[in-house]
């Protein structure tokens, strides 16, 4: 059997994606989500960085355009945040570029816009 990767952190990263939707519910913009997930990173002492910037490289130039990823937590996983009525292909393919970009090979993706939480794990 396949060990999933990363297993254990992004249990813990769920798990207080989960507390905030508990708490906050539905109907507040991202900024608002990022807050109350950046305090219970902190509470919980979870290793985390916020907006973190990512160069994209385009042959031998580094592009002017960059991303900005959500969190970095556990200096590994990208966690990217949403607060919209569903997730659609385009949160997974910005998710896919900000792993390219930070080579990182796991990203999850949060959405707190739905009566649940909903979350996919994207792996590059």
């Amino acid at each position: 059997m396949q060990e999933i990767y990363l297993k254990e952190e992004s249990y813990i990263i769920v798990g207080l994606c989960m507390e905030v939707h508990k708490i906050l519910g539905k109907g507040h913009s991202e900024k608002v989500y990022g807050d109350a997930l950046e305090y219970e990173f902190q509470k919980n002492k979870v290793p985390y960085k916020r907006e973190s910037k990512y160069n994209i490289v385009y042959k031998d130039i580094i592009l002017p355009s960059y991303y900005f990823a959500d969190f970095v937590v556990f200096d590994e996983i990208i966690v990217e945040i949403k607060a919209i009525q569903e997730l659609t292909n385009s949160e997974i393919k910005q998710t896919l570029n900000y792993l390219a970009a930070s080579q990182n090979k796991l990203g999850i993706l949060v959405n707190f816009g739905e009566d649940i939480l909903k979350y996919k794990r994207i792996l590059l």
